[in-house]
């Protein structure tokens, strides 16, 4: 478990993305400036992070009923624009204008002391890329969609992205950072993939990371000589999937030269025998341009002898007695990427994979950054505020949580996060009686 550090607020978070949204481009012209850019962007977000669709509906009906909205005093918003106007606006932004709030919150729990220990006996960071479809359909379709024609000519419109998250064998929370959309770029006839993208991540936003000492996480399709080279180049360390289908050659010079280590362990009340075999200094492919890099691989077995789990990797470090059951246990963390992240945004509430509005040009990748950042805000609030995390400890699910918060924003007014999450926290200490307005 986390060690306390400094809090890192909702009120602080918001904050960010408010100064955000003032930048974002605004290309009106005339008459039509009733709603700054900022309600919009603000008023999308909120629906995401309080994972009500109708939370700007009930706003509305409140501040014209009573003056005052929660959409104003929780989120900033000025006036509440309906979620048509939300749309056009927004789909003029380009998705990159979200990057630095990933960035800043990023900073925040360095700064707090929190990413620290996350990090690996190692001292490096473990950060896990996974490719993620989230949108798809044979008809609504927008200038950023990668396009799939099928043998007998229909056409299947889609929006996937890199997914980059720190991740630690030994902690269940995982933190998002900026995506990297593939989409068709500017200039290029052929359609992006997740390879390409990958590469463009760690020439933009991974250079952000590179020094402060990480790991690179990534399943077999990552492990490709082009690949690695392009990580080494970047400075980072790498654990990558190795499958012996895609790797014919490693796996035929692996014969009879491996060290192998065995040991037994307990793992929720099992027992459990681990396999660890390890060589250094391995071809990759075959030719005299091959890169040589180590391979490892772990077997997880019960004590009748079923199997488990098993895997294997390659990476660029060492591979010692000492250290290559955590290189192991680093490699198998990748999987949370799919599990706590993926999985999460796509079946806890966030609906990742639903499409609040196409657009034309770039708001299908605006509103999924928005569902990324708000997971990554309630993150940061489980990790960090003492409030957030009375109140999940007491109302248990993740599902009870969001329902009271729909609940109780759509009939009654909280002036700040602080004023909501105390109420919400004293409520659950007393029994509240409803009246009894039956007649006598």
């Amino acid at each position: 478990m986390y060690s306390k550090g400094k809090m890192v607020t909702l009120a602080e978070m918001v904050k960010v993305l408010s100064q955000a949204v003032t930048k974002f481009p605004d290309k009106r012209t005339g008459q039509n400036l009733k709603y700054q850019f900022g309600d919009a962007a603000l008023g999308a977000f909120s629906a995401f992070f309080t994972q009500s669709p109708s939370f700007l509906a009930h706003q509305r009906m409140m501040q014209e009923a009573q003056g005052i909205s929660n959409a104003a005093s929780l989120f900033g918003l000025i006036k509440i624009p309906s979620d048509n106007h939300i749309r056009d606006l927004l789909d003029e932004v380009p998705e990159e204008q979200v990057s630095p709030v990933f960035d800043s919150c990023f900073q925040m729990l360095l700064k707090a002391g929190y990413l620290d220990q996350l990090r690996q006996e190692s001292g490096d960071l473990l950060v896990a890329l996974d490719g993620t479809e989230y949108f798809s359909s044979d008809s609504i379709h927008c200038d950023s969609c990668t396009k799939k024609e099928h043998k007998k000519g229909q056409m299947t419109y889609s929006h996937s992205m890199i997914t980059p998250v720190v991740v630690s064998p030994d902690q269940s929370q995982i933190i998002p950072l900026a995506p990297e959309y593939i989409t068709p770029q500017d200039g290029n006839i052929k359609q992006d993939c997740e390879n390409t993208a990958a590469k463009r991540w760690l020439k933009g936003q991974g250079k952000k990371l590179a020094s402060l000492g990480v790991t690179i996480l990534g399943d077999d399709l990552y492990s490709r000589q082009p690949m690695c080279q392009e990580l080494l180049k970047s400075g980072f360390n790498f654990i990558l999937v190795c499958k012996e289908e895609s790797h014919k050659t490693l796996y035929e010079y692996l014969e009879g030269i491996t060290e192998e280590m065995t040991f037994f362990r307990r793992e929720k009340g099992q027992k459990q025998k681990v396999t660890l075999r390890y060589v250094n200094n391995v071809p990759l492919k075959d030719g005299d341009a091959a890169m040589f890099l180590n391979w490892c691989e772990i077997t997880v077995e019960k004590e009748n002898g079923e199997r488990l789990y098993h895997n294997a990797f390659i990476t660029n470090i060492v591979l010692t007695e000492e250290n290559v059951a955590e290189i192991t246990s680093s490699g198998r963390a990748r999987w949370k990427i799919e599990n706590e992240n993926n999985n999460t945004l796509k079946t806890k509430g966030y609906h990742l994979e639903h499409n609040f509005g196409h657009g034309k040009k770039h708001l299908a990748k605006l509103l999924v950054a928005f569902v990324l950042l708000a997971f990554l805000f309630h993150t940061i609030m489980e990790l960090t505020d003492t409030l957030y995390q009375g109140l999940r400890a007491r109302l248990g699910s993740r599902e009870n949580f969001f329902n009271a918060i729909k609940q109780l924003t759509t009939f009654m007014y909280f002036k700040s996060w602080i004023h909501l999450f105390t109420f919400m926290i004293e409520g659950l200490k007393r029994r509240h009686l409803a009246p009894d307005l039956a007649p006598g």
